[in-house]
């Protein structure tokens, strides 16, 4: 019966023991392992924010409370105003198209032999500076084509298909037989078959005359019809060579246009020779000669990349340039984690590679596509350097960015407390961006 009794009762469960750490470190031990780092978080991070935070209810002597008038003048300050119009412009565009573009390099160096090179080159820009990418990009947004990379090629393609004037600065000398009009020059007089015309300019250094220029010809007269010569008429030295005649030393305007105009209108034109000479038929008879505008017009010069209009998308640039790289980079890194099954069943499927990248490759790449677009919002929102040093002092005003009105306002303008409140601004504007980040990246360890 004892026996039957002990059997059927059950013994009470023991205490769950406690569980040691697996490195037997107690809490006080890690506290004080972390407390060295807290407090270089609270110094470094922690305290200028709130610093930052009571900073910007104050006046610009820091004695006064402003209450909410620093964040007002973030909407209504029309230097501040532009900061967040292109803030807003370079997080929309700059790293959509950084992502774009690191995408495409992504997928389409992935089978090519040399991908790896290519991937190295895109993203070495990664290893410089803000500071020196600026000063790169300030260099080859220069005016100037003999200076600026941007403006060479630019003058380039244009000339290949516009031609330049070689004779922007000629002008009549004195006593001449031409007059303005129009942007061009016109004969003061009708000219008549038979009788030679002499066209004089001056104004162009022999240095800078065509290279197929060549001793300007007295012309000859020829019956029924209209012949001359237009050229250089200047001679170094002085007292040398006879005005409004051509001199042994003197040179011809190669390809200068030349147009009979009679009741306004061109009854016949014609170009001159390499020694400036040119004929022109009967039917100029009593009419006009003219040296069109076109002759004259200055050389193109490229476009003001710096310019108030251009300034902004020409820094972005200049960070694509940079950033770029880093989003081709982790998309390849996620591109090679892509199942090959799920590609080659769409191929076989009937898919072609348009249909394929589109509806196989970009939806499974959308995390890390987020994840990348994500971190370059984050920063472009505090982007300085590039503006600060590309953008003239001309048109800084017209590519400011919020880090840079900041900047301004705290060390130019001895404005802190509008400083600090645009400290806060930014840092309300990246916080959204940072968590939806964080999130993001939360799920992804899950799975």
């Amino acid at each position: 019966m004892a026996s039957a009794t002990a059997a059927g009762v059950s013994k009470t469960p023991a205490a769950p023991r406690r569980r040691k750490s697996v490195t037997g470190t107690r809490k006080t031990v890690a506290a004080l392992f972390l407390l060295p780092a807290l407090v270089l978080l609270g110094a470094l991070v922690v305290y200028p924010i709130g610093y930052s935070v009571v900073r910007s209810f104050y006046d610009q002597s820091g004695d006064g409370f402003a209450g909410f008038d620093n964040y007002k003048a973030l909407f209504t300050d029309e230097g501040i105003r532009t900061a967040l119009k292109n803030n807003i412009i370079w997080v929309v565009f700059a790293p959509t198209v950084a992502t774009a573009l690191g995408l495409i390099f992504a997928v389409l160096t992935e089978r090519v032999r040399w991908g790896t090179a290519f991937k190295l080159v895109v993203f070495m820009p990664m290893a410089i500076s803000m500071l020196a990418a600026g000063i790169i990009f300030r260099l080859v947004y220069d005016q100037d084509p003999d200076k600026g990379v941007a403006n060479a090629v630019w003058v380039g393609v244009h000339d290949t298909f516009v031609q330049s004037s070689a004779f922007p600065k000629a002008h009549p000398g004195r006593n001449s037989p031409l007059k303005a009009e129009g942007g061009g020059f016109v004969t003061k007089a009708p000219v008549q078959a038979g009788q030679p015309v002499l066209l004089p300019l001056v104004g162009v250094a022999p240095d800078q005359m065509p290279d197929s220029a060549k001793k300007a010809a007295p012309p000859r007269a020829e019956p029924g019809k209209i012949t001359g010569t237009t050229w250089q008429d200047f001679t170094r030295g002085k007292g040398v060579g006879t005005p409004g005649a051509p001199d042994p030393s003197e040179l011809g305007y190669a390809g200068m246009r030349i147009e009979a105009v009679k009741d306004g209108k061109v009854v016949a034109s014609t170009t001159a020779g390499d020694d400036g000479s040119f004929t022109l038929p009967d039917k100029a008879a009593g009419a006009q000669l003219r040296l069109p505008a076109s002759n004259f017009d200055e050389p193109y010069n490229g476009l003001d990349w710096l310019g108030p209009s251009l300034v902004t998308p020409a820094i972005i640039g200049s960070y694509i340039w940079m950033w770029a790289g880093f989003a081709m980079v982790l998309i390849a890194a996620g591109l090679a984690g892509v199942p090959r099954e799920l590609l080659e069943a769409a191929r076989v499927d009937g898919a072609n590679e348009w249909q394929v990248f589109r509806r196989v490759t970009v939806p499974l790449l959308a995390p890390v596509l987020a994840v990348v677009a994500v971190t370059l919002m984050i920063n472009v929102l505090k982007i300085f350097d590039l503006v600060f040093i590309i953008a003239p002092g001309s048109s800084q005003d017209d590519a400011n960015v919020l880090a840079l009105e900041l900047y301004r306002k705290g060390f130019s303008e001895d404005q802190p407390g509008i400083a600090s409140a645009i400290a806060v601004f930014l840092l309300l504007l990246v916080i959204p961006v940072m968590w939806f980040n964080i999130r993001r990246l939360r799920r992804e360890v899950r799975r």
